[in-house]
């Protein structure tokens, strides 16, 4: 049966094998979504980001049962700072920046308490993480290469922030030719007119850069994928 997801601005179709989909978690990092992280040091209110919890844990376990790809991203850096930029190291005025200590640790520091994923959302055995200095997930990273060695085609984009990592790895992924689908109610900015402004750039022009739908969409459809593969012949 060929598989589509309701979505915007129009269906969303899955590949004939839906092991060739995978689920991206962009950043659902310590750093950018508590209290005494990155993004509360920069005056962000955090609990914005939070309210997508539900929805994602939902949708990741959906992709667990199904075993399906889960591949998770962290924006970090080395301790020693070597592959940050000054133009991304010494940019804003925040009270805390990139490498300084803070209540969980150092910002953006790889292994740092900050740096690690919400407990809700921790990957499992087997699952994916990519490591990024920047915010796409395909700069100075092994996901290309990965995507590539699995056949994966399509993915389902989640995770914060919608207008900067996950817009722009979205757009990567479109100039290499995944078919992308912005999950809605899976991805969450700090300043709401920018969420929603990425959406229906993201869906412009017959989907220039690629679809979006709400989570219960997808969820749908892998319903009905359930249901038919338990149906006699």
């Amino acid at each position: 049966m060929d598989l589509t997801i309701t979505a915007l601005p129009y269906e969303y179709t899955l590949p004939d094998d839906l092991s060739k989909l995978a689920l991206v978690i962009i950043d659902m990092q310590r750093d950018f979504m508590e209290p005494g992280g990155f993004g509360d040091a920069l005056g962000n209110d955090v609990t914005r980001l939070q309210a997508i919890v539900p929805a994602l844990k939902e949708l990741l376990a959906a992709f667990r049962t199904l075993g399906l790809p889960v591949i998770h991203t962290i924006e970090c850096h080395q301790p020693d700072l070597s592959d940050c930029p000054p133009a991304k190291l010494n940019r804003g005025k925040g009270s805390l920046k990139i490498g300084d200590e803070g209540p969980m640790g150092r910002i953006l520091v790889l292994g740092e308490p900050g740096n690690g994923i919400i407990p809700d959302l921790a990957p499992l055995p087997g699952e994916i993480v990519i490591s990024k200095p920047g915010k796409g997930a395909f700069y100075a990273t092994p996901l290309g290469a990965i995507l590539a060695e699995r056949g994966i085609t399509h993915l389902l984009m989640t995770g914060v922030t919608t207008e900067v990592c996950v817009q722009t790895t979205m757009r990567e992924a479109n100039d290499r030719g995944y078919e992308c689908l912005m999950v809605e109610d899976c991805t969450e900015s700090y300043f709401p007119e920018f969420k929603q402004a990425t959406l229906e750039m993201v869906r412009a022009q017959g989907g220039i850069v690629g679809w979006t739908a709400p989570s219960a969409n997808v969820l749908d459809t892998f319903a009905a994928f359930r249901a038919s593969e338990a149906s006699p012949v």
